[in-house]
């Protein structure tokens, strides 16, 4: 899969870096901004409790 999207990415190697790179980045402040955040109050992990 990481062998066909560097396939398809633009340019010499700095520039297919340089776009991954960002393209990686975007996908962090995606899932950060708005999935986490959707999805956290389906998550369990706030539901603590120890008697």
């Amino acid at each position: 899969m990481y062998g066909w999207i560097w396939r398809h990415l633009p340019g010499n190697t700095l520039v297919r870096l340089l776009v991954s790179v960002v393209l990686v980045l975007g996908v962090v402040y995606l899932l950060f901004e708005y999935v986490f955040p959707w999805a956290e109050p389906l998550l369990p992990f706030n539901n603590v409790t120890v008697e």
